[in-house]
């Protein structure tokens, strides 16, 4: 149950499905070429002008074994704090901290809570993860910052494709929107570990905040099995004064992830 509940509130906190205009971002007319350079100039041109962002989804994890609905808050202080709280027919589960630099998290059922960096957690949940990953993927951007590699474009299926062209052992691909330039998908693997993350964004809402997923399927594998989780966003709201409390409740008892 802990991994379970560390991978919602870790990874797939992404997605919503809110009472605006929702797009499809499939593509049908045909696209222009277009260099690596000026497709990447205009993914960051799309405005995320937001101090504050707050979510209410529905979570749904499934794996080999089991099958699991819970709802989710999710709470950012944009580039500073997330936090999230996990519950279960309105009982919080799990509640997790991110900063910059920590992540903190409890969970209810085995009265345990982790407090570390990203180091450990990114070995256990087979996926490289910092703070911007984790904000990148909840407001639909690139995981990594594009204007920071090199990459090798392709025109696949009316999108743009995007390949990390680094020779190291993890493959980056990136597919945008050829209409705004937005996230399509974005898949992370390391073959030599067996590891694979993908994550699809069939739709999006346009706020003026910020352009964000309206909805999102994530898929991972690696040697410890599958795992598909899919969200809804019940409700989205930006620049709301927030509060950010968290505290471990007394007798967890704290584990260490190796």
């Amino acid at each position: 149950m802990d991994r379970i509940i560390v991978v919602l509130v870790i990874i797939a906190m992404v997605s919503c499905k809110p009472k605006a205009a929702v797009t499809s971002t499939t593509v049908t007319e045909a696209v222009d070429d277009m260099k690596a350079a000026r497709i990447i100039d205009n993914h960051y041109n799309n405005k995320s002008d937001f101090s504050t962002l707050y979510i209410k989804a529905n979570a749904r994890f499934s794996d080999e074994k089991q099958t699991q609905n819970v709802t989710a808050e999710i709470k950012i202080k944009k580039d500073q704090q997330i936090l999230v709280s996990i519950r279960f027919l309105g009982i919080t589960m799990a509640k997790a901290s991110i900063t910059p630099t920590s992540v903190s998290y409890y969970e209810k059922i085995k009265g345990t809570y982790f407090e570390g960096d990203f180091t450990a957690l990114s070995q256990w949940l087979g996926t490289d993860l910092d703070y911007n990953k984790i904000q990148n993927m909840l407001t639909g951007e690139a995981l990594d910052d594009l204007n920071k590699g090199k990459y090798t474009k392709i025109l696949l299926d009316n999108m743009y494709r995007l390949d990390d062209a680094s020779n190291g052992n993890t493959q980056k691909s990136y597919y945008f929107n050829p209409n705004d330039f937005t996230v399509n998908k974005q898949q992370v693997s390391q073959t030599d570990k067996n590891r694979n993350i993908q994550i699809s964004y069939p739709e999006r809402v346009a706020y003026k905040e910020a352009n964000l997923p309206a909805s999102v399927e994530i898929k991972t594998e690696q040697p410890k099995g599958k795992s598909e989780i899919n969200l809804n966003y019940n409700s989205v709201s930006f620049n709301e004064e927030l509060s950010f409390p968290y505290s471990v409740p007394d007798g967890y008892k704290r584990i260490i992830i190796k």
